[in-house]
C-alpha cells in the first residue's frame, strides 16, 4: 500500500509541476516587459564623452551620455575618492550628487538626498545638561 501511495504522490507532483509536458505541449516563454519609466531615450542613449586616466598616483574618470547622465570622479593612491554623478529624474528634475569616499566612509551630498528631522529643543537641552553634569564614578566595595 505504501508503494502505491508513493507512486501516486510522485506521479501527482510530476503532473502538477509540468502539466503541458505530459501531452507534448511545451511551455511558452513570455517576454519580460520593462517599465515605461525611462523607456524612451534611455534605450538609445549614446556615450558622448568618456575619459579614464589611471596613473600610479591616482585616477581621473568621467562619463557623459546623450540622456543627460553624467559622472566624474578622481582618486589618489591612498584610496580617497571624490566625485559626482547626475541624471534627470522621471519628473524632469536634474538630480546631482557629489561625494567623498575616504577613511571616514562614503559621504554623499545633494539636495535630492533625504535629511533627518531637526533635533527637538528639549532633547538638545537634556543632552547639554547631561554633558554639564556627568555621573559620579561608581565606588565598588569588596565583600
Amino acid at each position: 500500500m505504501f508503494k502505491v501511495l508513493m507512486i501516486c504522490a510522485f506521479f501527482g507532483m510530476a503532473v502538477a509541476l509540468s502539466p503541458g509536458l505530459l501531452h507534448g505541449i511545451r511551455p511558452v516563454a513570455h517576454p519580460v516587459r520593462s517599465s515605461p519609466v525611462g523607456h524612451g531615450e534611455d534605450v538609445h542613449a549614446e556615450v558622448l564623452s568618456r575619459k579614464d586616466d589611471v596613473r600610479a598616483d591616482g585616477f581621473d574618470a568621467s562619463l557623459e551620455t546623450s540622456n543627460h547622465i553624467s559622472r566624474a570622479e578622481s582618486g589618489d593612491e591612498h584610496g580617497n575618492i571624490h566625485g559626482s554623478f547626475a541624471w534627470v529624474s522621471p519628473e524632469g528634475e536634474q538630480i546631482q550628487i557629489s561625494y567623498v569616499a575616504d577613511e571616514n566612509g562614503y559621504q554623499p551630498q545633494g539636495a535630492a538626498l533625504p535629511t533627518p528631522p531637526p533635533i527637538p529643543v528639549e532633547i538638545e537641552r537634556a543632552l547639554a545638561w547631561i554633558a554639564a553634569h556627568p555621573p559620579a564614578p561608581e565606588k565598588y566595595s569588596h565583600h
